[in-house]
């Protein structure tokens, strides 16, 4: 009785390659239904087998059935694509497919060259539609071909030329935002600085997921990190610090002229700031106590009667400034009007 080998192997990126010490051996009888043959591995492991109508064997290296391909039909017969070429009984046929080249199994491997060429320039024009695109605007990225591109890389050890051109981009972005608000007004200066922040952040929540087979494999395993806050903190440290002993005081005189800042804006803008670096706020505590709780420290017991004091100022200026204190007839009489 003859028999058939196929050899399969497997690297860490999946790739099917040859390897002679594992064979498997193609029974040439079956029990099988419809014909199907099935493959005992030659020194132990996992056989596979194939069901009426489909490819099933393989021919290994030696034999006259080296290289030939079988498909078994419904009804149980076999027909051949043609032996390897040198075998005893082979002739030449157009039809034949011979399997056993590392070439047919094995992925191309990705140089440098080719990652430099033909997949970061992809993910770099996609990285920069996601950060100059306003939040109300909405631009079609194929966000699978970003994630399978990054897989690609990570999987072909490219994990450290990604994050750092990854970084490059970013930061690159970040120093024309900081330019831009360099040269922006003071009245329109807190807007602007929300609106960078706002995209940022948007674009964050976009980058962050495609990117995360290379947080998982090599930002937080080799470099004990995470993706988003180290993309947090570029904005921190390239946009925000540039910019915050300007901002700061905008703020407070902002605040004192009611509405002259939306407050939807106004807390946006602090929130972010204590998000980005929270030992910001004593810079400005009253200011950050307005949008952040616990931000002052608390309350002592010998300090109770300075802020009785300070809560009858703000009535008494209130009630100057035309707000009615209501109907106060059935107050107690011993409370103070």
């Amino acid at each position: 009785m003859d028999e058939d080998f196929l050899e399969i192997t497997d690297d860490h990126n999946h790739n099917h390659c040859e390897d002679p010490g594992t064979l498997f051996h193609l029974n040439s009888r079956s029990d099988q239904p419809g014909g199907a043959r099935c493959c005992t591995p030659a020194g132990g492991g996992v056989g596979v087998a194939g069901f009426g109508g489909g490819v099933v064997g393989v021919g290994g290296e030696s034999g006259p059935w080296s290289g030939r391909v079988e498909q078994v039909g419904a009804a149980g017969s076999v027909s051949e694509f043609g032996p390897a070429e040198g075998s005893e009984g082979s002739e030449p046929s157009s039809g034949r497919l011979i399997l056993n080249s590392p070439s047919k199994f094995l992925m191309n491997v990705m140089t440098a060259e080719d990652y430099r060429t033909n997949y970061w320039p992809k993910l770099e024009r996609a990285v920069e539609h996601l950060l100059t695109q306003s939040p109300v605007d909405h631009i079609s990225i194929s966000y699978e071909q970003i994630y399978s591109h990054v897989y690609k890389c990570v999987c072909q050890q490219h994990s450290e030329l990604l994050y750092n051109d990854l970084i490059w981009k970013i930061v690159s972005h970040l120093q024309r935002v900081s330019s831009e608000l360099q040269e922006s007004p003071p009245e329109s200066f807190i807007e602007k600085f929300n609106l960078a922040l706002t995209q940022y952040t948007a674009a964050l929540q976009c980058i962050v997921p495609v990117f995360i087979y290379m947080n998982r494999f090599y930002i937080e395993t080799k470099l004990n990190r995470d993706l988003k806050d180290d993309l947090m903190k570029l904005f921190s440290d390239h946009v925000a610090e540039k910019h915050v002993n300007t901002l700061i005081p905008l703020l407070i005189k902002a605040e004192a002229v009611p509405f002259q800042v939306r407050p939807s804006t106004m807390a946006s803008v602090v929130k972010g700031l204590y998000a980005l670096r929270p030992d910001w706020a004593p810079l400005a505590p009253a200011l950050f106590s307005r949008f952040i709780p616990q931000v002052q420290p608390p309350a002592l017991e010998s300090q109770l009667p300075q802020y009785a004091v300070q809560d009858q100022n703000l009535q008494i200026e209130l009630s100057l400034n035309g707000f009615s204190r209501g109907d106060q007839s059935r107050k107690r009489a011993s409370e103070e009007s």
